[in-house]
């Protein structure tokens, strides 16, 4: 491919001060919460902007013990949105709660206005999504919450360093839930996760149910998973943190270059409303294509490493044909699944090679007979 979704071998073309740093950990061999998780998790909760940062085994992990955490289970209802990656939605279903699914916007995220429609006397929190990178509308949704007492579980994997007015995400919710992914933007060479809460009692209860719920080696204070973040992926973590404010304004910048090519492609190209209150962080560059299957294919045959993040939206999944959802429930998220399509924005493009890109897609539209 001559321009690669994937970043990874640059980012680790030199890894030698991190395998140094692994090769103290073989001699400490403190492979489990060692001080290296607690220095990580320092950081993280610095970066967010709240008290307390818990690292666990993945994001789902993190979406999955805040719900536990908040004796969410059975019989319970938690509110999100059908078009996020299937990971919210199974987090959801593995905590025995039914995934209740509202409508999105025209930025891909939970519409506010739709929400509490949705809400039950079974309803026990809501998920807003900050997909792609891009905060969702908070402060509507804090509101609502609050106006029914329901807790507010912020799925911010996607959304490390993204902001509303400054505040950073993760910290408007009871917890922020964040993914270290090796391809998200702030990343770790394999699965991890962080939680991040303002509570002293999440943060304690947290940190028991990621360890089994001991509360040392010999009492256990209630039953809960295993699931730490591994202190070989916390020294990565450690390295790579400083990054992110670099790795976060390229992307940003690399954005605006397609924004500014693909806003004078229209009606073919339909770019999400960006919100001047918001740091959208761009983990996913996506836009609505008229005709993108065949874009997609031109791009892949133009060694454009193209992506459609996601086409089938969870309500009409296999998996959900229990929750009682049908085609046409959710209109808007159905229509963009059909024509959205995403491309690399990540921090080591070439100005040449967005260029390249943005060529590539005004000749397929030039070129072709509409």
């Amino acid at each position: 491919m001559k321009v690669r979704y994937s970043y990874l071998e640059e980012q680790f073309a030199n890894p030698d001060d991190i395998l140094n740093d692994i090769k103290r950990l073989l001699k400490t061999t403190q492979f489990t919460l060692g001080p290296e998780v607690e220095e990580f998790e320092s950081k993280f909760a610095k970066l967010c902007g709240t008290q307390y940062a818990i690292g666990v085994g993945s994001g789902t992990d993190a979406l999955l013990l805040s719900l536990k955490a908040l004796d969410i289970g059975p019989g319970d209802e938690v509110i999100t949105a059908p078009n996020t990656f299937i990971a919210t939605v199974g987090a959801i279903a593995t905590s025995g709660a039914k995934p209740v699914f509202v409508d999105v916007n025209q930025e891909y995220n939970i519409n506010p206005t739709l929400i509490e429609t949705a809400i039950t006397d079974k309803t026990k929190a809501i998920i807003p999504v900050h997909y792609t990178g891009n905060p969702a509308k908070i402060p509507e949704i804090m509101e609502i919450a609050k106006r029914y007492n329901l807790p507010l579980v912020e799925d911010a994997c996607q959304a490390i360093s993204a902001a509303i007015d400054g505040q950073p995400v993760g910290s408007f919710g009871i917890t922020g839930c964040f993914s270290l992914h090796p391809l998200k933007n702030l990343n770790v060479w394999g699965d991890g996760g962080i939680i991040t809460t303002n509570s002293v009692e999440m943060d304690h209860k947290l940190r028991l149910m990621r360890n089994h719920g001991l509360e040392n080696r010999d009492e256990v204070e209630l039953f809960g998973y295993n699931s730490r973040l591994d202190t070989l992926q916390a020294i990565v973590g450690n390295h790579l943190i400083d990054e992110v404010a670099a790795i976060t304004e390229a992307r940003i910048r690399n954005a605006k270059m397609y924004d500014e090519a693909f806003s004078l492609l229209a009606p073919y190209i339909t770019i999400p409303p960006r919100d001047k209150s918001v740091r959208h962080v761009y983990h996913i560059y996506m836009f609505q294509a008229k005709d993108r299957d065949e874009l997609y294919k031109y791009l892949l045959n133009n060694e454009i490493d193209a992506k459609i993040h996601y086409p089938i939206p969870l309500h009409l999944q296999r998996a959900s044909k229990n929750l009682g959802y049908k085609k046409g429930d959710f209109p808007v998220c159905e229509t963009q699944c059909k024509s959205i399509i995403s491309l690399p924005a990540h921090q080591y493009l070439k100005k040449e090679q967005i260029e390249y890109v943005i060529d590539k897609i005004k000749s397929f539209y030039k070129g072709a007979t509409r």
